[in-house]
């Protein structure tokens, strides 16, 4: 890691383009996120504590964690990072086009393979095999552990709850429609190994998706999106989110017409990094918890 978990907390931004969408998803869940930054106020945040020592204290502790590569925090840092750095590139890529409609939506190429749809099934399925296996790197546990890591969704909440909420709004119903979940799963069933291998998000992270070659990774990836099928529907059906409702609360920030929904997922795709955003921050938080337990 290039930068300390101190600078990569402090220099967390306080506006743009990713906090205005992690805010308008806030309907789905209601004063889960806030966007807490600074390393040192995000231990007060996190512990309550005004105490300066033991503030310094559980920094110290809190660093040392993170630099210890024998813990998996920093390989769940980087797995936030980098599915949401493949975006920049299929965003580009899909933003070629159709410079003159509405700024800054510019469109899709339809020529860029593969298809959209295909691109954004592996898309999503891929950042939901980066959170199981980021989950178990800072739990400690085998990266293989989906059992473990659908039980924990009941149960996230904060940071880690807007991420979903997200990747299941942004990455799931904008680009995929209503019945994402379904399409998904097929099209993840319909991808041969060789697709797989094809896509960069895949290449860049798949050293760490358990599977000994491309089509065990594959079974895995499937195996890992059916098993949150239920929470996704439930946080769909509870919320009856659709993609016409998502967009209404996106008007805040961008607009956007409802036969579009194509260019607002490419324009997104771009323009956010949501996963690496709030996974700081969860990384953040579990260093912290972690570090006043020990000390």
């Amino acid at each position: 890691m290039s930068k300390s978990i101190v600078d990569l907390v402090d220099q967390l931004p306080t506006g743009g383009l990713t906090i205005s969408m992690l805010k308008s998803l806030d309907f789905v869940a209601p004063g889960e996120w806030q966007n807490t930054v600074g390393f040192v106020n995000t231990i007060k945040t996190v512990t309550g504590e005004d105490d300066e020592d033991l503030i310094q204290q559980i920094g110290e502790r809190a660093i040392y964690l993170f630099n210890d590569k024998s813990q998996g925090y920093q390989t769940a840092l980087w797995l936030y990072q980098t599915v949401d750095g493949t975006d920049k590139a299929l965003g580009a890529a899909a933003l070629a086009n159709k410079v003159g409609e509405k700024i800054p939506l510019l469109g899709f190429l339809n020529s860029v393979t593969p298809k959209p749809d295909k691109a954004q099934t592996i898309d999503l399925t891929l950042k939901l095999v980066a959170e199981l296996v980021a989950f178990c790197q800072i739990n400690g546990i085998p990266g293989d552990s989906i059992g473990d890591f659908v039980a924990s969704l009941g149960e996230y909440s904060g940071e880690s709850l807007i991420r979903m909420v997200a990747l299941v709004c942004v990455d799931g119903l904008i680009p995929l429609g209503p019945d994402f979940i379904s399409k998904a799963i097929s099209g993840i069933n319909q991808t041969s190994p060789n697709e797989l291998e094809q896509n960069s998000t895949f290449q860049n992270i798949k050293d760490v998706i358990p599977g000994n070659n491309a089509g065990s990774k594959l079974n895995f990836i499937g195996e890992s999106f059916d098993s949150v099928k239920g929470w996704m529907n439930g946080i769909v059906s509870a919320n009856n989110l659709t993609p016409h409702k998502v967009v209404s609360n996106l008007h805040s920030f961008v607009d956007i017409a409802d036969d579009k929904l194509d260019y607002l997922a490419a324009f997104l795709d771009v323009s956010t990094n949501y996963y690496e955003h709030t996974g700081t921050q969860t990384l953040a938080r579990r260093l912290i918890e972690r570090a006043v337990a020990e000390i």
